[in-house]
């Protein structure tokens, strides 16, 4: 048996619900980002799962709380699957940020991987954090099935950096809606990527909300 990673990025913010950039913020699931959470949990607890890896915001944590109440798992916190930090651009829609930071935010546009947002963080610098934890995961458990739960910039630099895609691609290669799951296996021959942001586990309501 190969070890499965399931990537989950966390249910509806306001900020998400807005198009505004959160990444430091400490963000609440909305009332609908709390039902995503349910929703994952009721499909997926009867999943034999190893291990839930979590980013420690308030927002991933209430995504990942109904699978562990459901299966009596204990999430294990890591620094690393913290969101990208948008520095200055915090809370600030895309329309909002060319507007007031325009050179900056042409440069991070063409390559965020060598360019960050103001004051905040490269990709490159993601990929370095976030896949410290992916190692350690791999050293850890060698087959089965390890639940990750984080942010939509965080997961595909991780996909990004898995798969061999520049990381300063990672804006343009795939979606990553809010409590959307990509699945990568470990099999012989490397990271197999299986499901990509996948949410038919969500009702059709809760799938066709605004925001991503």
């Amino acid at each position: 048996m190969s070890l499965t990673l399931y990537f989950l990025r966390h249910g509806q913010t306001e900020f998400s619900r807005n198009n505004a950039y959160c990444g430091a913020i400490d963000s609440e699931l909305t009332p609908e980002g709390l039902e995503m959470a349910q929703a994952f949990a009721a499909a997926y607890s009867s999943t034999p799962w190893k291990a839930v890896f979590c980013s420690p915001m308030k927002r991933t944590l209430a995504t990942a709380k109904p699978l562990c109440a459901a299966t009596g798992m204990q999430p294990e916190l890591r620094d690393g699957l913290k969101e990208i930090n948008y520095g200055q651009w915090e809370g600030k829609t895309p329309e909002e940020i060319n507007r007031e930071y325009h050179d900056d935010y042409i440069r991070w546009s063409a390559d965020p991987a060598w360019n960050a947002p103001t004051g905040g963080e490269m990709a490159v610098t993601i990929a370095g954090r976030a896949m410290q934890v992916i190692e350690e995961i791999r050293q850890l458990y060698h087959s089965g099935n390890v639940l990750i739960v984080a942010h939509k910039a965080t997961i595909r630099i991780i996909l990004c950096s898995l798969l061999g895609i520049d990381v300063g691609r990672f804006r343009y290669r795939w979606g990553c809606p809010v409590s959307s799951l990509s699945i990568v296996e470990f099999t012989s021959h490397g990271p197999l990527l299986q499901v990509l942001a996948d949410r038919t586990h969500l009702g059709d309501r809760l799938r066709n909300l605004p925001g991503s």
